[in-house]
């Protein structure tokens, strides 16, 4: 069977849009612009299709193009998560829903550079040769990266002086993070 150009743009959606749509809401914050950015995304990769020689590193070029596309659509501040919108993910991923939003909120509070790390690595199980493509730095870096991105959301997480220490949930960062 022969495939139109339109039946396999709607294959390599179909096949990429979760990924890209949670790597994009990760790193900024809001679903409704991380849709934006992940059709922005689309667009230009498939009008650039022919640049992509191996399909197997498929997803890191795609994260590269998203990427860029966020970057210009990321405010100089973070933008703070709604709950509304953690809330409307089609499906609620294992674990208390508590402890995924205390990460997801964090996320919100560290860097852009320290986020995207952790969002490839946790939330998209890249391989670390794939993370370096998919950000055009070296192997070595995406570590020392992941390193000091667990380090700023240790610190993201750590209650303020409003909060009790009944209200912060006991369960491990490692733990929290597997979960999401």
């Amino acid at each position: 069977m022969i495939l139109t150009a339109e039946s396999r743009y709607n294959l390599w959606v179909r096949e990429h849009y979760r990924f890209l749509l949670r790597s994009a809401w990760a790193l900024m914050g809001s679903r409704a612009v991380a849709e934006d950015v992940v059709q922005d995304c689309f667009t230009s990769a498939w009008k650039h299709r022919k640049q992509l020689r191996d399909p197997a590193l498929a997803r890191a070029w795609l994260f590269q193009i998203m990427r860029r596309h966020a970057l210009r659509h990321m405010a100089p501040q973070p933008q703070a998560l709604d709950d509304d919108d953690l809330l409307a993910d089609e499906a609620a991923p294992e674990g208390s829903l508590d402890d995924q939003l205390d990460v997801v909120k964090a996320l919100a509070r560290i860097a852009p550079i320290h986020r995207e790390v952790l969002v490839l690595f946790y939330f998209d199980d890249m391989p670390t040769a794939q993370m370096a493509q998919a950000l055009e730095i070296a192997p070595g870096t995406v570590l020392s990266r992941l390193a000091r991105a667990r380090e700023a959301l240790k610190t993201a997480m750590r209650p303020t002086a409003a909060l009790t220490p009944a209200t912060v949930a006991a369960v491990p960062l490692d733990r929290r993070l597997r979960k999401v």
